[in-house]
């Protein structure tokens, strides 16, 4: 068991790694659009189903809350947690429609939106995205190795595996990663 242990963290170790080397220009690029947004009285809208659900809302606690350093609190907004919303949503519409309703109701020109699916092909993450860019957002999308969310998201961040657990793994350390860097870029004096 002890060596399954180990082949699971080095395994983790690799994806993290690859996504990091191959997407270096694009997460400082991310960061920048982050903190821009915020600066402009804007906000990061995030979603995604089960676990990518739950990495939405960490990312969201993180900007809202606070990460690492004491600051004010960044709006952000996971639309994964209104189960009232997303519910009706569901029964009087379809589930596809769960969060492109909440994109149109809440989100702005100019803001972010940034839809998480493994698969990348789940089809409310798409269908909100889409929704996102007609009305002036930009778009990111973070996925496996691509899916219809790569075609259609602005700026999207590919994790090189196959494997679920990995994907998310390196979603959420990926997540860590603006975080640390959108408050680097916001509140210097504090680093």
């Amino acid at each position: 068991m002890k060596n399954i242990v180990f082949d699971i963290l080095q395994d983790s170790v690799n994806v993290k790694g690859q996504l990091i080397k191959g997407s270096i220009d694009l997460i400082e690029e991310c960061a920048n659009k982050l903190a821009a947004c915020i600066t402009s009285n804007h906000k990061i809208l995030i979603f995604g189903n089960g676990g990518s659900a739950a990495d939405a809302q960490h990312i969201a606690a993180e900007f809202v809350n606070r990460f690492q350093i004491e600051r004010p609190p960044l709006a952000a907004l996971a639309l994964t947690t209104d189960t009232s919303i997303i519910t009706s949503i569901g029964n009087d519409y379809h589930f596809d429609d769960i969060f492109s309703k909440q994109i149109i109701a809440l989100g702005k020109k100019d803001d972010v939106v940034i839809g998480i699916s493994t698969s990348g092909g789940s089809k409310n993450v798409i269908k909100a995205i889409n929704e996102a860019k007609n009305i002036g957002a930009f778009t990111i999308g973070l996925t496996g190795r691509g899916g219809e969310l790569a075609k259609c998201a602005d700026l999207v961040f590919t994790v090189p595996s196959d494997t679920t657990a990995r994907i998310q793994e390196a979603h959420i350390f990926l997540g860590h990663v603006l975080c640390d860097l959108v408050d680097r870029i916001l509140f210097p004096e504090k680093f």
